[in-house]
């Protein structure tokens, strides 16, 4: 497995909603790792950054996720190879004992409609500034 290849499975598996972070998915590329494999990090870094050039990874931060184009591209690649199997005729099924009357399902109950938006939060009144603090007359020495 290439290391784009263990970056792409990576992200995909670890599924986070604000990408994933270079070490969660070096982590996980390392626990994916085979035996006879040695870990190369100057070789996953230039990928990553290769990936960035390429569009096929986004860097958010320092997230990465996989770009909208990227998904396109292997919903495209995977669709062609999946073909829809054969269906088979369902055998004919007996006869069987006649079944127990099921519970009445209850009613849903009616689901409640919108709250209507709030309006604007209205500016408050701002309370008047205080006179600035009179300075107290030092008493006159004698």
């Amino acid at each position: 497995m290439s290391y784009k290849a263990g970056i792409v499975a990576a992200i995909t598996e670890l599924k986070d909603r604000t990408g994933s972070s270079s070490i969660a998915i070096k982590k996980h590329m390392q626990a994916n790792l085979a035996a006879d494999k040695k870990w190369m990090n100057a070789t996953f870094l230039a990928a990553l950054k290769k990936a960035v050039a390429d569009g096929d990874l986004v860097q958010t931060k320092n997230s990465y996720k996989l770009s909208a184009d990227f998904k396109k591209k292997a919903a495209k690649k995977a669709a062609p190879k999946k073909k829809a199997a054969p269906k088979k005729k369902a055998a004919p099924k007996k006869k069987s004992a006649p079944k127990k009357k099921a519970a009445p399902k209850k009613k849903s109950a009616p689901k409640k409609k919108a709250a209507p938006k709030k309006k604007a939060a209205t500016k408050k009144k701002t309370a008047p500034k205080k006179k600035a603090a009179t300075k107290k007359k030092t008493a006159a020495k004698k």
